[in-house]
C-alpha cells in the first residue's frame, strides 16, 4: 500500500524562527502583520494586509504557538 507524500507548506523550523522573531522583537500588530506578509510572500503566497493583521492578533491572543501559526497561515495564504 502506498501512502501519499504529505507536503508541508510551513515547516516547523521556519515557523519556529518566525515565532521567535515575533515574540522577541516587540512588534505591534501592524508590524507583526508586515512580518507575516513577508514570510508568506517569500514562500510564494499572496496575502491580504487586512487578513494578515487579523491573523497577527489571533496568533498573539492564543500565545503564538506553532500550531496556531500553522492554522492561521493555512487560512491566510493565497496561492499565486
Amino acid at each position: 500500500m502506498m501512502f501519499p507524500i504529505k507536503y508541508e507548506k510551513f515547516p516547523v523550523a521556519d515557523l519556529s524562527g518566525l515565532r521567535e522573531e515575533l515574540m522577541q522583537s516587540g512588534l505591534d500588530s501592524w508590524q507583526a502583520a508586515d512580518l507575516i506578509s513577508s514570510f508568506l510572500s517569500g514562500r510564494g503566497y499572496g496575502v491580504s494586509s487586512v487578513e494578515a493583521r487579523g491573523a497577527a492578533s489571533r496568533i498573539e491572543s492564543v500565545g503564538c504557538s506553532i500550531q496556531s501559526m500553522r492554522d492561521e497561515f493555512e487560512k491566510l495564504a493565497l496561492v499565486m
